[in-house]
């Protein structure tokens, strides 16, 4: 769930708090071509003010005008919008799409508070809703939990599906947990150089004691797990990279230029990973933007693990071929 999701959910606290009347919408479906993924969120104060998003703006408009023309929701209720061709067209739905939502009147805050709370603790879970009753729990879910929604109940998965391991607490790491943590990534660290852990936000990153390649052990890489050496000292990045390239991680990169990758590739083989294993290393890091700056780079390797996440680059190699 992206953490803009949360944001939403957050707000609609604050608002509830203060007095206010709030709605809930949900994407449960989409059928063709839609602006927002199921379980985009959207908050609709009594007085007309908005959170979120569950369009490109034209069902936002309807939803406003509805809300002000009716009195409160007191129920669940399912909305349909883009039946037809008109409708898709009328509403900005691109190419005949079909967005189905759930209105949902909040009730209490009690969940949003318990949500938040064990979301920034960097657990993952399950909201589920009872359409008939309105009632909502909280389950604890694993990393491939989906939306779900079978006509009775929602189960809407919150917290972070995806994690990203540095290697490095340096000035390039702050940039990129900065972007991933925006993205909606469980961003965690290594470095164990004294110095480098001030500052940091305890709610975006989490740090994980110890040496790299303990380090990589300890997270078990899944292939929901992207890991990033950045330190540019290879008794500390090749340390990580010597574990992490014989893990389940989708991505394992290294900062470094290409003679200095070619040069890494090379003392890798040398330390005992085999051919394949080495192949999977993604270095120089990043889509070719022609980066310079620390955030240029960020922003470069972050699109590179996105596009990659998303289905949206080839992998190194194909999955069945990782870990031989």
């Amino acid at each position: 769930m992206d953490s803009v999701d949360l944001a939403v959910l957050r707000r609609a606290r604050d608002w509830w708090r203060d007095g206010h009347a709030v709605v809930l919408y949900t994407v449960l479906q989409t059928w063709g071509s839609a602006p927002r993924p199921v379980g985009s969120l959207l908050a609709l104060r009594g007085d007309g003010r908005v959170e979120g998003s569950v369009s490109g703006g034209c069902v936002e408009d309807d939803l406003l005008a509805r809300g002000m023309a009716a009195e409160p929701a007191a129920a669940c209720q399912l909305i349909t919008y883009g039946v037809s061709r008109e409708e898709s067209a009328r509403f900005g739905l691109p190419c005949g799409g079909t967005l189905r939502l759930l209105q949902e009147p909040l009730r209490d805050a009690g969940w949003i508070n318990e949500l938040l709370r064990r979301c920034a603790a960097h657990e993952r879970l399950l909201r589920c809703v009872d359409i008939a009753s309105g009632d909502v729990t909280l389950q604890a879910a694993g990393r491939d939990a989906s939306l779900h929604f079978d006509g009775h109940t929602l189960r809407a998965p919150f917290g972070p599906a995806w994690r990203l391991l540095l290697i490095g607490a340096g000035q390039l790491s702050r940039y990129v947990a900065e972007l991933a943590h925006g993205l909606g990534f469980e961003v965690l660290i290594c470095d164990p150089r004294e110095g480098y852990a001030h500052g940091w936000d305890a709610a975006a990153v989490r740090f994980v004691p110890g040496m790299p390649d303990d380090a990589v052990l300890a997270i078990e890489p899944d292939a929901h797990t992207a890991i990033v050496a950045l330190t540019h000292d290879p008794r500390l990045d090749d340390m990580a990279l010597l574990t992490a390239l014989q893990s389940e991680a989708f991505y394992v990169g290294a900062l470094g230029s290409r003679v200095n990758s070619e040069k890494r590739k090379a003392r890798l083989l040398s330390l005992g990973l085999g051919e394949r294993q080495v192949q999977r290393l993604y270095g120089p890091i990043g889509l070719p933007i022609g980066s310079r700056t620390p955030a240029e780079i960020a922003l470069s390797l972050m699109a590179e693990v996105v596009a990659l996440k998303n289905g949206a680059l080839a992998p190194s190699l194909p999955a069945q071929q990782r870990c031989a």
